[in-house]
């Protein structure tokens, strides 16, 4: 392992994560040791003479080991000079503010709701009950931040923000439901943006919202052993003496508790065929529309545009007009930017089916955000509703194709004028 970055640790693991996605930025390389087993391999001999105490994970340099999670990313984050850690000293000094209030603000609070539910530490109800409230108040600090922001500093992405949404995801997937979420719209919208990077979206998979609020209390005796690698302050817990008999379920048994971090270790399941690929054959050939569209010069658009409807086939595919419900929010040009252009990349896996433009609309704040999308088949698709977290902010109208009015709106977005329904366009993205 000389010369190379290796993290003692579960794959599955909140705290692992900082240093991997760390990793992907700088462009080092970090690596994850084979047939870790917490409570074994972290009571070993050789682990211990890494971290006497135990906790996991460790990262073993070849220079030395270094634990306690933060440490391990900053170490990483340092090896490249490409913006993570700030680029001057008061830049420096923000990234450090916001990985402070992500462990003490975010991460101690969220662990004080979650961790004593799933069985590790002693419940308390008025403790859960403060610690809710601690949660509740620093998510609302935080949400202010980023009303006008993307990043918690600067306008890329730095160490700070690797370390909150690492800290946050056993939260949003165990505990914080959507209606816990919707209180604080514009930390949703950075979350769900980050987890859906790719250098994120390599190192945790797809990250699910917890669908229902957390169970009752687990006893002690009742820990999901999934639940292992999310254990609070990083510690492993304590090796049951022997292992107890499954209890019969009693026919008045609570709710199962929501999934665990371990989801990302089960065994894949095998999805259906996507309904779009079983409508019968159109023929619009989607391509074909896209490579006129790409291949016309402004000045003819009219006749991409004729082609279009030349093409369009009524019966196999259906025109949709998008308008984002909350523009009052769009108060920053770049940060309502940045808000398309993750739409549309969350939008990547309609690829196949779908051609869209998003425009924004506006000489000056607040924004509006407005589009067209063609879509297969005749009604909004479903992977869209239940996959882009995001298509829920937007109302959707389908188009009346013999309507001329709405027919002409059609042809403005495609064309991309100066002002749209009397509009100043300000921007506008295609996706195709």
């Amino acid at each position: 392992m000389a010369g190379l970055q290796v993290i003692h640790s579960q794959k599955v693991n909140k705290n692992s994560y900082k240093s991997l996605i760390a990793a992907e930025y700088v462009g080092v390389k970090v690596e994850i040791v084979p047939d870790f087993q917490m409570g074994v391999t972290n009571k070993s001999p050789e682990f211990l003479k890494m971290n006497p105490i135990g906790k996991v994970p460790v990262l073993q340099t070849p220079e030395g080991p270094i634990f306690e999670s933060n440490a391990m990313a900053r170490y990483v984050a340092n090896k490249k000079d490409v913006g993570l850690v700030g680029s001057s000293a008061y830049e420096k000094a923000l990234v450090e503010q916001w990985i402070d209030f992500a462990t003490m603000e975010i991460d101690v609070n969220a662990g004080g709701w979650v961790y004593p539910r799933l069985g590790f530490g002693l419940y308390n109800e008025e403790v859960e009950a403060s610690k809710i409230s601690n949660l509740k108040r620093a998510l609302t600090f935080l949400n202010a931040h980023l009303a006008s922001r993307t990043y918690l500093v600067g306008e890329s992405i730095t160490l700070a923000d690797i370390v909150l949404t690492c800290n946050m995801i056993v939260l949003v997937k165990l505990a914080a439901t959507k209606e816990f979420t919707s209180e604080f719209p514009h930390v949703e919208r950075y979350f769900w943006t980050l987890v859906n990077q790719p250098n994120f979206k390599k190192i945790i998979g797809e990250v699910s919202q917890a669908a229902q609020p957390l169970g009752p209390p687990l006893a002690q005796d009742a820990k999901p052993a999934a639940a292992v690698t999310a254990a609070p302050k990083e510690s492993a817990p304590k090796q049951k003496k022997e292992k107890a008999a499954p209890a019969p379920k009693p026919a008045s048994a609570p709710a199962p508790a929501p999934e665990s971090v371990d989801d990302e270790e089960a065994a894949p399941v095998k999805k259906a065929k996507n309904s779009l690929d079983l409508l019968p054959p159109s023929p619009m050939v989607l391509d074909n529309w896209k490579r006129l569209y790409s291949n016309t010069k402004a000045k003819d658009f009219h006749l991409a545009i004729s082609g279009f409807w030349e093409m369009f086939d009524a019966e196999g595919y259906s025109l949709w007009f998008c308008d984002y419900k909350y523009n009052d929010e769009n108060q920053v040009t770049f940060v309502t930017m940045n808000k398309v252009g993750g739409f549309l990349q969350r939008m990547d896996l309609m690829r196949k089916y779908a051609f869209g433009k998003m425009c924004i609309l506006g000489e000056e704040a607040p924004y509006k955000i407005k589009g067209v999308w063609l879509f297969r088949g005749l009604e909004m698709p479903q992977m869209v509703l239940d996959e882009v977290y995001d298509a829920e902010l937007y109302d959707w109208t389908k188009v009346d194709i013999n309507n001329e009015e709405q027919k002409a709106l059609v042809n403005a977005y495609f064309e991309e004028p100066d002002t749209i329904q009397g509009e100043k366009l300000l921007e506008a993205k295609c996706f195709k």
